[in-house]
């Protein structure tokens, strides 16, 4: 048998312990290609059809930045889960020193050992993606809003970016993993195993401030969104809550743990001695990755769901229901045969519609727009809510520009609404107007705050007259004229959408500005855009999840001789197999899931503070998002919990 042969059989010796990093490397390799074969798709590299330079620069940067977080990431999870291995081998390599193994041939053993995992791991992930290439294209698509999806083709500068990075990562672990066991004598190395772990402690200070900076936190966020919109305020409770979940794993949870041992009648009670003191000590191993599993798991769900929510159709019908709106300044012919150009084209796609428009006037002294009543009622109408009149020519009421004004004045009118008077003044006309319950959907939408009110053709007439005399302008010209055209099924513009608007743009103008905008195509580059980000931040938050519940199997698996000869010994004085899957139960729902309970209550916590900024909901999106990593835990859980006790069964005598 010749050293390389040597190097390989070891490997296929610990397989067990082997597997999981294995498994891991191939999993980072699989999700590297995936986003290398993104970020070479010809349709995403030359563009997106219908969607913006700004998105396709979105695209591009977005899974270069991916792939280098998933590289470094990957270098430190591996690096992190070869010295775990190497830790639990050093009695192994210690013997190796005896029989007459020189450091030097130790290196290299080590060094092919992890080429020998690398070059698989690398063949297995790529392997795997191009398998399920064809699949994550579809999904892709989908969350793109790309016609057709994406077009599988051969990724071969996907493979060669995958195979050469990974060669090198892997190297250079290989060359690192010598460093991790150089440090001790011969006789550290053969009782490595034997040394006792001092009993973990906790501070009773730290344990009660991680309370209250979590509860700090949680009070911040919510001063944020009830009292004052400070960013620095919210920057800082996010912080605490932070650093309050770190001081939760690493000082509440072992104090809490070591409280419970103080309780005699609990600690004595049937198998809880075993219980409680194996307890102690996986709780304060584990405190950093529980830690950094929660933070990471928290803004996954927040962010995900947030996503979701914002690129739905529902939304984007919500804040402008117009297929089609049209801004401009004067009545010109050029005006006159965009708007002919746009109904024509409607006719010939046998699309329904309706047009309404209205022009505004704007408020001296608060840049208020005001809307004159017979054209609010005709949109009104057109999108099916009710048309509103008014009792004397003086009378106004104000209308939502957007979600956040709808959802204000709901509540004035669910409080029970006031009339008050208003002072309006356009140049040199001033009129004081009477309020009335103001409307309560969106018909006149604006992209930011403002107050919008409407009152009566004669009023308006009037003050437009004003307006005009006082600037000396002709009848002919509108401050802002919008022309709205009202489809049912705006979706189903999306075929003719982007031309007409470069048609549009692109046409010569000799008086006055314009404005034209498809709502299909607005949605598909927000779509765009966030299925992007929802793609980079899912399959990183994936890759996360992963090294997670990778580091529990390595912090499981590291101590298992030392559990076996525990179990063993235990064995003989008569423990049941009924008592060891309940004591290895309780401990294992404890690392899988006590991570994603804290994340779920942050995650929470937010949710409930975002909904009182905004008028749709995004908890329906993240309970989604938590239900499928929740479910992927389960299933890993019950996983590792069988083979574990199908393990320590077999050493219980």
């Amino acid at each position: 048998m010749n050293f390389r042969q040597f190097a390989i059989n070891n490997v296929v010796r610990n397989k067990r312990i082997y597997l999981a990093h294995f498994l891991s490397s191939t999993f980072s390799v699989m999700i590297f290609f995936t986003y290398a074969l993104l970020l070479f798709h010809p349709d995403l590299k030359d563009g997106l059809k219908g969607s913006s330079e700004t998105v396709t620069m979105l695209a591009n940067q977005g899974f270069m930045i991916a792939e280098i977080i998933i590289f470094i990431f990957s270098f430190l999870f591996l690096l992190y889960s070869v010295g775990s291995f190497l830790k639990t081998r050093k009695k192994e390599f210690g013997i190796f020193l005896i029989i007459g193994m020189t450091r030097k041939q130790m290196n290299r053993l080590l060094f092919m050992e992890n080429m020998c995992i690398g070059i698989a791991a690398i063949a297995a992930g790529v392997g795997l993606g191009m398998i399920f290439g064809k699949l994550i294209l579809l999904i892709c698509g989908s969350l793109l809003a790309v016609e057709n999806s994406l077009r599988f083709y051969f990724p071969l500068k996907a493979i060669a970016l995958t195979a050469v990075a990974f060669l090198i990562l892997f190297a250079v672990i290989a060359l690192s993993s010598s460093l991790l066991i150089r440090k001790g004598t011969l006789i550290d190395l053969v009782k490595s195993e034997e040394k006792p772990k001092p009993e973990p402690k906790a501070s009773r200070l730290l344990a009660f401030l991680s309370v209250l900076l979590i509860g700090g936190g949680y009070a911040g966020v919510f001063t944020f969104v009830w009292v004052t919109y400070s960013f620095p305020l919210l920057l800082g409770s996010v912080i605490m809550v932070i650093a309050g979940t770190y001081l939760l794993f690493t000082q509440l949870s072992v104090y809490v743990i070591r409280a419970l041992k103080r309780n005699q009648r609990l600690f004595f009670r049937k198998t809880n001695v075993l219980f409680l003191s194996e307890l102690t000590y996986r709780m304060k191993d584990n405190a950093v990755m529980f830690f950094m599993v929660s933070v990471i798991s928290a803004s996954a769900f927040t962010g995900i769901g947030t996503m979701l929510a914002i690129a739905d159709p529902g939304l984007s019908s919500m804040t402008n229901p117009y297929a089609f709106t049209y801004t401009n300044s004067w009545d010109t012919p050029e005006a006159e045969g965009d708007i002919r150009q746009i109904e024509e084209t409607l006719v010939d796609h046998e699309v329904p519609y309706v047009k309404g428009s209205y022009t505004q006037l704007y408020e001296n002294n608060t840049g208020s727009n005001i809307i004159k009543l017979s054209e609010y009622n005709h949109l009104a109408k057109a999108l099916g809510y009710e048309e509103r009149t008014l009792d004397t020519e003086n009378g106004a009421f104000m209308t939502p520009s957007n979600l956040t004004a709808r959802k204000e004045l709901r509540k004035q009118v669910e409080q029970g609404f006031s009339p008050t008077q208003v002072d309006l003044e356009v140049e040199n006309y001033h009129q004081q107007v009477q309020l009335s319950p103001p409307a309560t959907e969106i018909v006149i939408p604006v992209d930011f705050k403002v107050d919008i009110y409407v009152i009566s053709d004669e009023l308006f007439e009037k003050m437009k007259r004003a307006y005009n005399e006082f600037l000396d302008l002709s009848e002919d010209y509108y401050s802002n004229k919008m022309t709205q055209f009202v489809v049912e099924d705006w979706m189903g513009t999306r075929a003719f959408a982007p031309e007409l608007v470069n048609s549009i743009q692109d046409q010569p103008r000799t008086k006055g500005y314009f404005m034209f905008s498809a709502l299909v195509v607005d949605w598909l580059n927000s779509k765009q855009t966030n299925g992007i980000i929802l793609i980079l931040s899912g399959l990183i938050g994936i890759v996360f999840f992963t090294f997670a519940a990778s580091f529990t199997y390595f912090r499981l698996y590291a101590d298992l001789e030392r559990d076996e000869a525990q179990y063993r010994m235990i064995g003989k004085m008569g423990l049941s197999r009924p008592e060891l899957r309940k004591i290895v139960t309780q401990q294992l729902l404890l690392m899988f899931f006590l991570p994603l309970l804290i994340a779920l209550i942050h995650s929470s916590v937010a949710f409930v503070a975002l909904q009182q900024l905004v008028d749709f909901s995004v908890m329906g999106y993240s309970l989604r998002i938590f239900f499928v990593f929740a479910t992927m835990q389960i299933l890993f859980f019950a996983l590792v919990r069988w083979r574990y006790l199908r393990h320590m069964y077999s050493k219980l005598i």
